[in-house]
C-alpha cells in the first residue's frame, strides 16, 4: 500500500476550484517532488495531503499509523522572541536534550542549538526546521519550497542533505519546487501540477512532455541534457545505496545548465 494517496481530490477556496480531480501517490523511499507556476495550487495540494484542508471532491487515504514531517515556506519569527534552536526544537513537546543535539547533528548544524532563531542565517534556519521534522522519525517527508529565499549554493546544499535523509533513513520525500536543477537531479519521480495533474514520470520522461514544456519553456533543454548526462556517466560513483543515482556529482552541473539557459 502507498504512504499517502490522493484519489480525485478537487479543492474549491471561495467558490473558486484551484484544484480538479488530483490523483496521486507516494511509495515508501522514493522522492516525488510537485513543480508547478504560481497559482498553480501546489501549497493547496500539500495542506489538503496533511489534512488541514477538507476537499470538496475526492480523498485522501493514509497508510495506518502514518508519521509525517512537515517543513514548512520560510517561517516568519519575530526577532524580538527570545528562542533558541534548542527550545523551539522543543514546540509543541518536550524533546530530550541528546535527542536535540543528534538531530541537530544529522542536518549539519550541531552549533546553533543555544543561538537565537532569529539570529539564524537563511539556510540555518531550514536546516532546524528540519531537524525539528526528522524528530519524529518521519515515514513520509513533505516539504513546501523549503528553499526559498537561500542563494544557488545553500539551495544545493539542503537538497543534498535532503538526499543523505533518504538513503540513511528510508523516508519518503514529498516536495513542492522550482527548481528544476534540484528536480533533475533529486527527483525519482516528477509532477507538473496547473490546477490539475499536467504530465507525471521520472524526470526524463517529464522533461520531454509537451505539457511541461508548455509550462517550463524550451530552457528546460539544457538541463535535461545535463540530467542524462549525469545518469549516464556517474554510476561509478555510486556504493549500492538503495537509489544509487550519484545524485551528489550533478548539482554543480545542473545548477549551471540552469543558469546557461535562463
Amino acid at each position: 500500500m502507498s504512504l499517502i494517496e490522493a484519489k480525485g481530490l478537487s479543492i474549491r477556496l471561495d467558490g473558486h476550484e484551484v484544484l480538479s480531480r488530483v490523483t496521486l501517490r507516494v511509495e515508501a523511499g522514493e522522492i516525488v517532488t510537485i513543480l508547478g507556476p504560481n497559482g498553480s495550487g501546489k501549497s493547496t495540494l500539500l495542506r489538503a495531503l496533511l489534512g488541514i484542508l477538507r476537499p470538496a471532491e475526492g480523498e485522501v487515504i493514509r497508510q495506518a499509523g502514518l508519521r509525517v514531517g512537515y517543513v514548512p515556506q520560510r517561517l516568519s519569527v519575530d526577532r524580538s522572541l527570545p528562542m533558541t534552536a534548542r527550545r523551539f526544537l522543543s514546540l509543541p513537546h518536550r524533546v530530550a536534550d541528546a535527542d536535540a543535539a543528534a538531530a541537530l547533528a544529522r542536518v549539519g548544524v550541531p552549533e546553533v542549538a543555544a543561538r537565537q532563531m532569529g539570529d539564524l542565517s537563511g539556510g540555518q534556519f531550514q536546516r532546524v526546521l528540519l531537524a525539528r521534522a526528522l524528530l519524529s522519525r518521519p515515514d513520509l517527508l513533505i516539504l513546501d519550497e523549503p528553499t526559498q529565499g537561500l542563494d544557488q549554493p545553500g539551495e544545493a546544499a539542503f537538497y543534498r542533505l535532503i538526499e543523505e535523509v533518504r538513503r540513511e533513513t528510508g523516508v519518503a520525500v514529498l516536495m513542492v519546487s522550482h527548481d528544476l536543477h534540484v528536480v533533475m537531479a533529486a527527483s525519482d519521480r516528477v509532477i507538473c501540477l496547473n490546477g490539475h495533474i499536467c504530465c507525471e514520470g521520472t524526470p526524463r520522461v517529464v522533461s520531454t512532455a509537451p505539457e511541461y514544456r508548455a509550462l517550463f519553456g524550451l530552457g528546460t533543454q539544457g538541463a535535461l541534457a545535463l540530467y542524462q548526462h549525469v545518469h549516464d556517466h556517474s554510476h561509478d560513483h555510486d556504493h549500492g545505496h538503495g537509489h544509487g543515482h550519484g545524485h551528489d556529482h550533478g548539482h554543480p552541473h545542473v545548477q549551471q545548465a540552469e543558469h546557461d539557459h535562463a
